[in-house]
């Protein structure tokens, strides 16, 4: 066996750096962070708003974000729990919902901030590329950056779905002209269809499948949308209902209060659950079970 020179000696730990505690837990990429928070020189204390998307199994979470020393600051949020309040019950998840949460943060914080009726954006959906422009002797509009996490930039990834309700809602979120993202686009041909991307956002795709599942496999279908049988929804009520969904949206997109609960609420116990045992109690249960198991075998060699 040749020579192996040990390259983690004394000095290299000695001056050994400890990362930080989301790099070290893989949950922040500090290279990304760090373009997306760094504010011109020139523009002194004014905010770098953030457009962050985040998918959980069962949510999709949109915020506009900014930093500071301290840390993050929250002023905006919407959620895919909210959308059946605007008519979307199910498919909470899908691309269709991801473009909904990401228009209802839009329109929501734009009518925060005195913006709403200035820049209202794309009202119907076309899948055309889009870009709020700033008028002349009036406020700009709003810009922010979209923050993707850790999660893949893929072409047809649901982020860019998000992202594409906030552009169509009135935001200003820096992307290209050449919608290489969205579905809808070839590579090999370098072309873009807007009419495939309309086709996902008001949930053409899930209409398709939904009819080609039920023709090919009528028991996986059973169980794949079987809340949707319950609820009587069938692929062709999709359209309809996020096109409505998107009118409800930009008619009141405020966030209604959850009422608190009330001063004698408990939450949930399971009465079923063994309670703790102390150690004497363990050792007295381990002693009597000895004790049976030893009167076992004594029966055993009786009988033998």
């Amino acid at each position: 066996m040749g020579f192996i020179k040990v390259v983690k000696t004394r000095a290299y730990f000695k001056r050994y750096q400890v990362k930080f505690r989301r790099r070290r837990e893989g949950k922040t990429d500090y290279r990304a962070r760090r373009k997306l928070v760094t504010q011109d020189k020139t523009k002194f204390n004014s905010p770098k708003y953030r457009f962050v998307v985040r998918f959980t199994n069962k949510d999709i979470i949109v915020q506009i974000v900014s930093s500071k020393i301290a840390g993050d600051v929250v002023h905006c949020v919407a959620y895919a729990h909210e959308l059946p309040k605007f008519g979307i019950k199910l498919g909470l998840t899908n691309y269709s919902a991801a473009y909904a949460v990401g228009l209802l943060c839009a329109r929501r914080w734009l009518k925060e901030i005195g913006l709403d009726s200035k820049y209202e954006g794309v009202k119907s959906v076309d899948g055309n590329f889009f870009v709020s422009k700033s008028k002349k002797g009036d406020r700009r509009p709003f810009k922010c950056y979209l923050d993707v996490g850790l999660a893949r930039t893929t072409t047809g990834s649901k982020i860019f779905a998000a992202m594409k309700g906030a552009v169509d809602g009135g935001l200003l979120i820096p992307h290209g002209k050449k919608c290489t993202k969205f579905p809808g686009y070839v590579k090999k041909e370098k072309s873009f269809s807007p009419e495939m991307l309309k086709d996902y956002i008001i949930g053409g795709h899930v209409c398709d499948y939904m009819e080609k599942l039920k023709k090919s496999d009528p028991v996986a279908f059973g169980k794949q949308f079987k809340r949707f049988i319950e609820n009587k929804i069938t692929g062709d009520d999709l359209e309809e209902i996020y096109l409505n969904a998107h009118k409800k949206i930009r008619e009141d997109p405020s966030m209604t209060k959850v009422k608190a609960k009330d001063e004698g609420y408990k939450h949930f116990v399971n009465k079923k659950r063994p309670k703790k045992l102390s150690n004497q109690q363990r050792k007295d249960r381990v002693k009597a079970k000895k004790e049976r198991l030893l009167k076992e075998l004594e029966k055993l060699n009786n009988k033998e």
